[in-house]
């Protein structure tokens, strides 16, 4: 039996041009907003190139991820992500960060702890920093031990991670 193939799409929002990749399973890889659409475009790199673009089967995240970039109250972490080929931590990390509420923050510290392993602040960094569906798994939530924003990716790096608390601050309670 052949394997779905990957589907894409590319759409805007008010932060910016996201892309996303989803297999039969989840959303494989999607950009933070970017500046362009070709960015956001790159940034879904290599799976692109393997995928047929299909907007109408991404219909939901093509309403929710503008709705929520334009501050709304959606629950992103109610779609799936196709984490099969991550790591057995890497997957852990990446869920448990879904948990994290919106309008809130976690150290890595807290992160590793959930994901399993109490001493792996450095390896949940490391699990966000690789983060392959920005937005769906929110690592901006995901903060310094010390109040600190730590990294982000993405060409907008820490002014958007700014901009998303920023904006789950203004939503929450």
């Amino acid at each position: 039996m052949a394997e779905e193939p990957l589907r894409f799409d590319i759409f805007e929002t008010e932060l910016g041009w996201v892309a996303a990749v989803a297999s039969e399973i989840g959303v494989v890889r999607m950009s933070l907003p970017e500046s362009t659409l070709e960015r956001a475009r790159d940034h879904v790199m290599p799976e692109i190139g393997q995928a047929e673009l299909s907007p109408e089967t991404m219909d939901d995240l093509r309403a929710a991820v503008p709705a929520y970039c334009a501050g709304a109250e959606v629950d992103l972490s109610e779609f799936p992500i196709d984490t099969s080929d991550a790591s057995p931590f890497f997957a852990k990390a990446w869920d448990s960060c879904r948990s994290i509420p919106p309008g809130e923050t976690r150290s890595y510290a807290w992160l590793a702890d959930a994901a399993g392993s109490p001493r792996g602040a450095r390896v949940a960094g490391q699990a966000m920093a690789r983060n392959r569906v920005a937005l769906l798994v929110p690592c901006h939530r995901v903060i310094a031990a010390d109040g600190g924003l730590g990294g982000f990716g993405g060409g907008q790096g820490l002014s958007m991670k700014t901009r998303l608390l920023r904006l789950e601050e203004g939503r929450a309670g």
